[in-house]
């Protein structure tokens, strides 16, 4: 069972695989396995800022209300 990473671990992952697809030695290989870990990571961090964003404006509704 994989635990949830925050959006900041998430960012991070993505730069090293950035890092590692930039470089000379990058394998064809090794770029569908980090080509996927990517895209995972990508959908992450996107549902969590959809999220956030959602919260934030039932805050700011909130308030315009009271």
């Amino acid at each position: 069972m994989q635990t949830e990473i925050s959006y900041n671990q998430a960012v991070a992952e993505l730069e090293g695989i950035l890092a590692r697809i930039q470089r000379d030695d990058c394998d064809i290989d090794s770029l569908s396995a980090y080509t996927a870990r990517a895209l995972e990571l990508l959908k992450l961090c996107k549902e969590k800022l959809f999220k956030t964003d959602a919260e934030v404006k039932k805050c700011l509704e909130a308030l315009k209300e009271s």
